[in-house]
């Protein structure tokens, strides 16, 4: 049985595509700091599943640690999620992000030379893009937040190190706007801090955490003037993950490659939440905000390379995604209430 190194394997992501791998037959391993996330989710994974991950609770950018756990336990191959993800916040602290999202990565390319990995990138490589859908070959633009250039520079040292050591084979996933949970609801997005991702906002709005949803930004040149994302449920990401797993071990792949994740149409802000509305038959208490900071226009995916080269789509739809999410806040709600006696 193959072992997979699963980094930042108690997050959002992660944790799916932790459930997704062992489905497939994957021995997981977790390495996780749980700054944004919690223990709790390897039971979860384990309720899912019937097996349960190994889990490993340490910083990344700890080199000595990271060097120690490589020596002691040997795994086949990595998927790298561990990395700060708040594009609002990596504006605000950019060294935060650069510190945590670089050198982790780093680490880990200088503690294994000889290592197949896939990396957890994003749509935000391609900045505010003038021509839409992007492919795998439109030209990567200025970031539009410290978060974004820290996926750009992390692709750019894959890039450059495979060329060197043919040891290292790395598949980048550039996903676009993740969102839904599994369908038992036993996992799915739930953040430390207040989300900046505007599905658990739109449901942490429905059920009451907040007393209003605030739109950033009603003028952008878009048909109802809110900015157009490509959701795309996450656990057609977490499948992605191990079909492009299972693509390192082929003699052929190449040292590196890059795929789109996306659905490859998009929704406006209000599409989404009337989306919401729709399937959840809530009313959503929203208002038109200012723009925010980082933010690009619109992105959404070509998907022709990843639905190809790579083998797969995107099945699930933006109703599934509000649904799934929907079930997952509500079960999350009565947990809550529960743990605070309520």
């Amino acid at each position: 049985m193959r072992r997979v190194l699963v980094t930042g394997g108690t997050g959002y992501i992660g944790s799916h595509t932790t459930v997704e791998l062992i489905t497939a037959g994957y021995e997981v391993v977790i390495i996780d700091s749980l700054m944004n996330s919690r223990a709790e989710v390897v039971d979860a994974i384990q309720q899912i599943t019937g097996v349960r991950p190994a889990f490993f609770h340490f910083d990344l950018c700890d080199k000595k640690e990271l060097s120690d756990f490589v020596q002691k336990n040997p795994f086949d191959a990595v998927i790298h999620f561990a990395a700060f993800k708040a594009v609002g916040e990596s504006v605000a602290q950019p060294l935060k992000y650069y510190h945590n999202n670089l050198l982790s990565l780093i680490n880990l390319l200088q503690v294994k030379e000889n290592l197949k990995m896939v990396f957890s990138s994003s749509c935000s490589v391609y900045g505010d893009a003038e021509v839409q859908p992007v492919t795998e070959d439109t030209p990567i633009s200025k970031a539009e937040s410290p978060y974004g250039n820290t996926k750009q520079i992390s692709e750019e040292i894959l890039r450059d190190c495979c060329k060197v050591n043919k040891n290292l084979q790395a598949i980048s996933l550039r996903y676009f706007n993740p969102g839904g949970a599994h369908e038992t609801a036993l996992i799915g997005e739930y953040p430390l801090e207040a989300p900046n991702n505007l599905v658990p906002v739109i449901t942490q709005t429905a059920i009451g955490k907040r007393k209003e949803m605030v739109v950033y930004g009603g003028d952008y040149n878009t048909p109802d003037g809110t900015c157009i994302r490509d959701y795309i449920h996450v656990v057609d990401i977490a499948k992605a993950h191990v079909v492009a797993v299972n693509r390192l071990f082929d003699k052929g792949q190449k040292n590196y490659d890059v795929f789109n994740l996306g659905t490859g149409h998009g929704n406006s802000v209000l599409e989404a939440v009337k989306a919401f509305e729709k399937v959840a038959g809530v009313k959503l208490n929203y208002r038109i905000g200012p723009r925010r900071e980082g933010d690009v226009v619109k992105v959404y995916a070509d998907t022709v390379k990843a639905n190809k080269e790579l083998g797969w789509k995107a099945i699930l739809t933006i109703e599934d995604i509000m649904r799934s999410a929907w079930a997952w806040e509500q079960k999350l709600n009565k947990k809550e209430k529960v743990i605070n006696g309520i």
